[in-house]
């Protein structure tokens, strides 16, 4: 019997079983003359109340013969579209499906509470026991609530999918460890039907397999001995061998075993499902493989020790030979070889790994001379005309020759190499699992992997050659980015350094900034990308624009460094053709920004990987606030904290990347507190501090990483210079916003900006009033514009839009925006705030 059958024939009683469901007997003019308890359970009638009423009492009209003899009455289904029929009575379907099996119906129960329920029934004549009549017993009703009935059903499906569909093999064996029964995939993986099978044991079914999970049995027969005999399943079990449907390759299932036993707790088996993650496996190792060759290839900026790298991290995992050829140009002088044969490009072979000694090359001629030169360090290397080598040079592309396969090192249009990847042609001497075919041989997957691995190596190899070069780029693109002038604010007092790192290291991707806000509110920016070179600049200068283009929006700081994060984390999109300059993948970035309010002295910030500011208090006491750090951006799935604290009145903030701090004869803590005695001298100018920073702990103007600076002095708004008032959200409030408003500006000397401001006041009151929520504030700042400010309690924000001719209205905010410079939303936790920004008139000489 195969597994399909074998699913079929399994006995599994139904909520229809009369065993157990509602029974109902009826005589010939369908009486209730029998009620069983479940009936009563089902419906709420005891037998005593049931007993001698008309069935429809309780359940809508039955056939009244045989099948296809539907009775009149309400039935609750409708004609199935389809024509499926379900048994006797016409093809129905209930609201939610069909109905259940054929030979069932679907009919509206009343239960004796006065709800009405949907039950599945059958129904059953009883044999003649020589009473006649029409009160003699006729037929049994058997019935059950449908939903019981459709999960059982589901469960029978689910059990038919494990059996014929499911990918994973299931098979049974008793307690001697023969198979008693298995499903199809089980089947599939054997290559025979189980009638073939049944009654081997697992180790005769694969032979010569064992488990490779470290600390459990090691054959079959002893891990399911273990589980009958202590009942506890092992799970996730790695079982590694030959399937007889794959002879000569290697496989890997993950395996599962279960003690089983009858409903009186008798043990008569133990279960195995097995899941072939050879796929998987393979894929896993790959990656392993290139996570490793990311974190050990091209630790340097030397071509002859990033070739070295790349043949000792690929064996044996990946080959079981490996050898590095460069061009002898970009060896010496890091010039970029011509192209074609090997003895156009001068090879030498700079990088040899094996995992048997004796499979190297034998005889490679070396230069006599001295030891240090790389010239007689390495041989020189000429491959014969039509070797996969020299084939491999000529085409620029790879080639695959029985077990060697050869991958030219490209940059660009240009090959500044060879990587020659050889696996030994005897089994034994490597355990890699491969898809098809021998051990020794390469699939489509490790071809591609091959080409990944010298194109990483290659990466590496030309950075060398191309560092002086780009770091002249990155620091002329670095200049440009930086800010030249920070405009004065009245929130702060500023002063600001940078440094670049020096030529070694080469160009970093520090930054820092100064955004004017609403509200006469000022951001402060400090902001690290790892990395160096041109790549790490440009990076920095696109962070830069978006946290001016998220500032703008009146973000909060742990908001923005969520959409800060969100944008480091996207991939880049190529654009363009190759150039013979690649890019360095920037694998993130750190951030600091904080907000400072001179109204309220309120400075609220967060960070993301950076280290924390320096709060320096009027009294010259030092402090680093315990701002929550967040992840570095880029990485993604962590919140952001935000932090905010009072500062008192000519406070100092210093923001500061870790060039600044940390060096290679200190570590970061003896930097900070370095800094803090610096900056602990409230009479110095902040000028005079920058530049004390810079000489105390960077004294050679040179670090290893970009410095960056940024010191603010907080000020205060006069509290002449702020009005504000709390207003109810009702109609009449719109003209009292207008009187305080023009009555404020009258003491202010403004009143040549009252009419404008009236409009502004009015319109943004107004839709305070109709679309948010009470109460109101209204505020006028006089600083170097005059602000306006309305916050309510809601959070939709107004836009424009443009009104056609016949609408009534529409048309308020628009005009606003033509009276002010500037206007916008920013959210808080209370509700929004709008803002707008109008120009002092002129100012009239005479």
């Amino acid at each position: 019997m195969s597994a399909t059958r074998a699913a079929d024939a399994a006995d599994f009683r139904g909520p229809l079983d009369i065993a157990r469901a509602a029974t109902v007997v009826l005589d010939g003019r369908d009486t209730v003359i029998g009620w069983s308890p479940a009936a009563t359970e089902l419906l709420g009638y005891s037998g005593r109340e049931a007993v001698g009423r008309p069935l429809t009492a309780f359940l809508s009209p039955l056939p009244a013969e045989g099948p296809g003899q539907p009775t009149e009455g309400p039935v609750p289904a409708v004609p199935d579209p389809a024509g499926a029929s379900n048994g006797p009575g016409p093809a129905i379907r209930t609201p939610d499906g069909p109905a259940p099996r054929p030979g069932n119906e679907i009919r509206l129960a009343r239960h004796r509470d006065g709800r009405e329920l949907l039950v599945a029934t059958t129904l059953c004549p009883l044999a003649g026991d020589g009473a006649e009549g029409p009160q003699a017993p006729g037929r049994v009703l058997v019935a059950a609530e449908l939903g019981e009935l459709r999960q059982w059903e589901s469960r029978l499906a689910l059990l038919q999918g494990l059996a014929t569909q499911s990918p994973v093999g299931l098979a049974i064996y008793d307690t001697d460890l023969r198979l008693t029964w298995s499903n199809t995939a089980y089947e599939r993986e054997i290559g025979k039907p189980l009638a073939e099978y049944r009654g081997m044991r697992a180790d005769e079914l694969y032979s010569g397999g064992r488990f490779v999970t470290p600390g459990y049995p090691p054959t079959l027969d002893a891990v399911m001995h273990h589980v009958i005999d202590t009942g506890e399943p092992i799970l996730d079990l790695h079982f590694q061998g030959i399937p007889p449907s794959d002879p000569g390759t290697q496989h890997l299932w993950s395996c599962s075993y279960y003690r089983l036993e009858d409903s009186e707790g008798h043990v008569f088996g133990v279960c195995e499902d097995a899941f072939d993650i050879s796929d998987r496996q393979r894929a896993q190792q790959r990656l392993a493989l290139l996570v490793e060759v990311g974190r050990r290839i091209g630790t340097v900026l030397d071509v002859v020790t990033t070739a070295e790298e790349i043949a000792e991290v690929t064996v044996p995992e990946f080959a079981d030979v490996v050898r590095v050829d460069i061009a002898r140009v970009t060896v010496m002088s890091g010039e970029l070889p011509a192209t074609g044969s090997s003895a156009a490009m001068d090879l030498l072979r700079v990088g040899e790994h094996s995992v048997d000694p004796g499979m190297a090359d034998p005889g490679e001629p070396v230069y006599p001379g001295a030891p240090g030169s790389p010239a007689n360090r390495y041989p020189p290397v000429a491959y014969p005309p039509g070797s996969p080598q020299d084939r491999s040079l000529a085409s620029g592309g790879l080639v695959l020759d029985d077990n060697t396969l050869v991958v030219p090192l490209r940059v660009g249009g240009s090959v500044l190499g060879l990587v020659t990847f050889v696996r030994s042609t005897r089994p034994e001497a490597s355990g890699r699992m491969v898809a098809h075919g021998p051990a020794n041989t390469f699939d489509n997957g490790e071809v591609a992997l091959a080409d990944e691995l010298a194109a990483r190596a290659a990466v590496c190899i030309d950075n060398a050659r191309r560092f002086t070069r780009e770091r002249s780029a990155s620091l002329a693109l670095q200049r440009q980015l930086l800010p030249h002038h920070v405009p004065p604010q009245s929130a702060v007092e500023i002063a600001h350094r940078y440094l670049p790192s020096d030529d070694v290291t080469g160009v970093g991707g520090d930054w820092f900034d100064v955004i004017p806000l609403s509200g006469t509110r000022v951001g402060l920016v400090v902001g690290d990308v790892v990395g160096h070179g041109l790549q790490a600049a440009a990076t920095m200068g696109r962070l830069r624009t978006s946290v001016r283009a998220f500032a703008q929006l009146d973000m909060a700081p742990d908001e923005l460094l969520t959409r800060l994060d969100d944008l480091v984390g996207q991939p880049g999109v190529p654009q363009g053709p190759p150039s013979d300059a690649y890019d360095e993948l920037t694998t993130g970035a750190t951030c600091l920004y904080a907000v400072y309010d001179p109204v309220s002295r309120q400075c609220v910030m967060a960070r993301a990987g950076h280290l924390p500011p320096a709060v320096v208090h009027p009294d010259g006491q030092v402090t680093f606030p315990d701002l929550p750090a967040g992840p570095p951006l880029g990485l993604g799935g962590l919140p952001f904290e935000s932090m905010e604290i009072e500062l008192p009145v000519g406070s100092l903030l210093a923001l500061f990347t870790d060039g600044l701090v940390e060096a290679r004869d200190h570590d970061i803590d003896q930097g900070l507190a370095a800094l803090g005695r610096v900056l602990a001298d409230p009479a110095a100018s902040l000028e005079e501090l920058c530049d004390r920073a810079v000489s105390t702990l960077v004294p050679d103007a040179t670090t290893a990483d970009d410095t960056a600076l940024l010191l603010a002095r907080t000020r205060r708004l006069d509290e002449g210079q702020v009005a504000e008032w709390e207003l109810p959200a009702e109609a009449v409030t719109v003209g009292r916003a207008r009187e305080l408003a023009t009555r404020q500006l009258a003491l202010w000397g403004l009143e040549e900006l009252s009419f404008a401001t009236e409009l502004v006041v009015s319109e943004l009151v107004t839709n305070a009033v109709r679309y948010g929520g009470g109460p109101l504030r209204l505020r006028l700042i006089r600083d170097r514009t005059l602000l306006c400010e309305v916050a309510d309690t809601g959070h939709t924000s107004p836009h424009l839009r443009h009104s056609a001719e016949d609408d009534e209205g529409g048309r308020g905010l628009f005009i606003v925006a033509q009276l002010v410079q500037r206007w916008g939303t920013r959210y808080t936790p209370a509700g929004k705030t709008i803002w707008t920004e109008q120009a002092f008139p002129p100012v009239e000489f005479g």
